[in-house]
């Protein structure tokens, strides 16, 4: 793939994970999906040479394996609203399902809250998953791994979130996240409390920091495809009224600064690592 196919696709991954691909020993997989509620997969082996790995907010849930042949795991990793540390384990390989921001699969027995800032393990908080867990764990080809969980997912789909809430995060989407509640109440018609309580209700966590993670995330498309760019330009597209407003919001977010973040980007070969399938 060329560069600007290549750079095309990255920046239509709406949610990333840059330190997943940082900690990867060699190339990082990725697959775009086709189903409209699957962001992709990924694959990596991870390496021990990464002094700290995070993720970080992008709206999503991910369900992460652990592919090791002598002990295998799964984990939902509920959407997070502030970095938070994660410990992958050197030379294990890791195969990886971004859904969609706001999307939630309906075979989780768990409720949108309960999954925030949480990683539970993946067959103690599902159903009818019969032997799904072993299928992914035991395949070696990432290929096969991505067809055996879209044919799975397809089946037992997503919840549905209610007309209001789709409303709300399209507009969200649409705005890069830089939206007061002021004019959700003008877009749909609702009070502000209503707007809250079912967006809440649906993804579990509120507008504004639905927001806050949408702008987080503009912020590092541009920057991963231009370290070069100033973040002046980042802070004035995105609604800051600032730059400094946006260094601080982005280091509450990603627990670093931008020129800390730019520096890491130059020192690793991130697009280089991404192979797509």
């Amino acid at each position: 793939m060329n560069s600007i196919h290549k750079e095309f696709s990255i920046a239509n991954i709406r949610s990333k994970q840059p330190w997943f691909v940082f900690c990867s020993a060699g190339e990082y997989s990725v697959k775009v999906s086709s189903v409209p509620f699957i962001s992709h997969f990924y694959s990596f082996e991870a390496q021990a040479s990464v002094d700290v790995i995070n993720a970080i907010p992008d709206g999503c849930i991910d369900i992460l394996f652990d592919c090791d042949s002598s002990k295998p795991t799964a984990i939902v990793c509920g959407t997070t609203l502030e970095a938070q540390s994660v410990d992958f384990i050197n030379q294990h390989r890791y195969f990886g399902v971004r859904m969609s921001p706001a999307s939630i699969p309906s075979f989780l027995d768990i409720s949108a809250s309960e999954l925030v800032n949480q990683r539970p393990n993946f067959n103690e908080t599902t159903h009818k998953i019969s032997d799904l867990f072993e299928k992914i764990v035991s395949e070696t080809s990432f290929t096969n791994q991505v067809n055996i969980f879209s044919d799975f997912l397809i089946k037992f789909g997503i919840r549905n979130h209610s007309s209001l809430t789709q409303q709300v995060i399209a507009h969200i989407f649409h705005s890069k996240g830089n939206v007061q509640i002021q004019n959700l109440e003008s877009l749909t018609g609702y009070t502000s409390r209503t707007i809250q309580r079912q967006f809440i209700n649906d993804t579990g966590i509120t507008p504004k920091a639905f927001c806050r993670i949408v702008r987080c995330q503009f912020a590092l498309y541009n920057i991963n495809l231009n370290t070069e760019i100033k973040q002046s330009d980042i802070a004035y597209n995105l609604g800051f009224n600032d730059q400094s407003h946006f260094s601080r919001e982005f280091k509450s977010l990603l627990n670093t600064t931008p020129n800390s973040y730019i520096n890491h980007l130059k020192n690793n070969t991130y697009l280089e690592k991404i192979r797509f399938h």
